[in-house]
C-alpha cells in the first residue's frame, strides 16, 4: 500500500522541458554569455524590482506546518488530519487532482512557477496543473464577502523593495500541504517577496486561520531562477487510481523514548545532509529550511516517509550508523557524522 501512495504521489511530476533553447530577455549575461546569477536584480521602470522570470522552490516540502504541534491545531482540525494520515489522504486535493489552493508553488513537488509582472499586476502561472493566480497591485482592497474559490483572491501593495499580498476567500476544500492539513474559509496568507539578485527569490509566507490553528506560522523560502526555461503542460491523472487507496496504514510500532533517542543526530550522503530528531514520540528528518517530516515506524529498523520508505542500519553493537532511503531512481544512503 506504502507503494501505490508513492505512485500517486509522483504520477503528476512533469518531465524536463522540451522547449528549444533560447536565451530569456532581460537575463544579467557573463562574458561567456551564461546566466549571471549574482547580478543586481533587474527593475521595471518605476524602479520597483522586477519579479518576473521563471523560478523553482529550493525548500518547499510535503509539509508547511514547520514548528506547529498537534496542540496547535484545533481538535476537529487534528482529527481530520488523523483521519487523513491513516488513509493515505485519499480524499485530498493531490489525490483528487483538484486546484492545490494555497500551496501552489510552494507545497507540490518539484515543480516551477511563472512570474510575469505589469503594472497594476502581478500574474501567477504554475506548471502544476497548469493553473494561475492574479496578484492585483492597482490599489484595490481585497472583497469584504467573496465568493469562496479554489486559489483565492490576492491583492498586494509594494513596502519599499518588498511586494506584500494578501490573500482570501479560500473555499475549504483544499488542504494546507500535501500532507493534508485542513484549513477553513477564514485562512488568509501573507506573502512577502523579495529579489536580493538576479538569481534568487525570496520569500516569507504567513498562514492564519483561528478556526483551524490556534496561531499563525511563517515559513521562509527560497526560489531560484530557471534561467531561460519554460513551463510545460501538467496534466494530473492521480483520481484515476485513488479508488484503490482504501483501509487505514495499521498501528504504529511502538518504541521507548530512550530508543528513539539513539537515533537522533547529523546524517550525510554526499553534499546532502540531514538531521534525524525526535518529536511527539516520533522520529522526524529535516534537510536543510525544509521542516520536520515525520518518520512512521514498522519495526525498530523500518520506516516509511511521504513518498519513500526508510531503513536504518545498525552495526555489530546496535549502534545506528546510517539509513537507506528507497526512491525510485535508486537507494540513497546516509551515513552518521554525529
Amino acid at each position: 500500500m506504502h507503494k501505490l501512495a508513492v505512485i500517486l504521489c509522483a504520477a503528476g511530476i512533469s518531465l524536463p522541458a522540451q522547449w528549444p533553447a533560447r536565451p530569456t530577455p532581460g537575463v544579467p549575461r557573463t562574458a561567456d554569455g551564461k546566466a549571471d546569477l549574482s547580478a543586481p536584480a533587474p527593475r521595471t521602470t518605476d524602479g520597483k524590482p522586477d519579479l518576473s522570470g521563471v523560478w523553482m522552490v529550493r525548500n518547499g516540502a510535503f509539509y508547511l506546518t514547520w514548528g506547529l504541534k498537534t496542540e496547535d491545531m484545533q481538535p476537529w482540525a487534528a482529527k481530520i488530519y488523523q483521519q487523513r494520515e491513516a488513509n493515505f489522504r485519499n480524499d485530498t486535493d493531490g489525490i483528487r487532482c483538484l486546484p492545490p489552493g494555497p500551496k501552489a508553488g510552494i507545497g507540490v513537488g518539484n515543480l516551477a512557477m511563472k512570474v510575469v509582472q505589469t503594472p497594476g499586476l502581478v500574474v501567477m502561472l504554475y506548471e502544476y496543473q497548469t493553473l494561475f493566480r492574479q496578484i492585483f497591485t492597482d490599489g484595490r482592497s481585497l472583497p469584504e464577502d467573496p465568493n469562496p474559490t479554489w486559489m483565492g483572491y490576492s491583492v498586494g501593495h509594494w513596502e519599499g523593495n518588498t511586494l506584500v499580498v494578501s490573500t482570501a476567500g479560500y473555499n475549504d476544500r483544499t488542504s494546507i500541504d500535501l500532507a493534508g492539513h485542513p484549513h477553513t474559509e477564514a485562512l488568509r496568507m501573507t506573502e512577502r517577496f523579495q529579489r536580493p539578485d538576479a538569481g534568487h527569490l525570496k520569500l516569507d509566507v504567513t498562514f492564519e486561520d483561528p478556526k483551524a490553528y490556534s496561531r499563525p506560522w511563517t515559513l521562509p523560502l527560497v526560489f531560484d531562477l530557471v534561467a531561460d526555461g519554460e513551463l510545460i503542460e501538467y496534466v494530473c491523472e492521480n483520481e484515476r487510481d485513488s479508488r484503490h487507496l482504501v483501509g487505514k496504514s495499521g498501528e504504529e510500532f511502538q518504541m521507548a523514548p530512550e530508543v528513539l533517542a539513539r537515533y537522533a543526530g547529523a546524517y550525510q550522503r554526499n553534499r546532502s545532509k540531514a538531521r534525524i530528531s525526535v518529536d511527539d514520540g516520533r522520529l522526524m528528518i529535516t534537510r536543510g529550511e525544509s521542516g520536520k517530516i515525520p518518520l512512521v515506524a514498522h519495526s525498530e529498523t523500518s520506516f516509511t516517509m511521504e513518498g519513500t520508505g526508510v531503513d536504518f542500519i545498525k552495526d555489530a553493537k546496535g549502534n545506528i550508523t546510517g539509513f537507506v532511503e528507497h526512491w525510485t531512481e535508486g537507494d540513497q544512503p546516509y551515513v552518521r557524522v554525529e
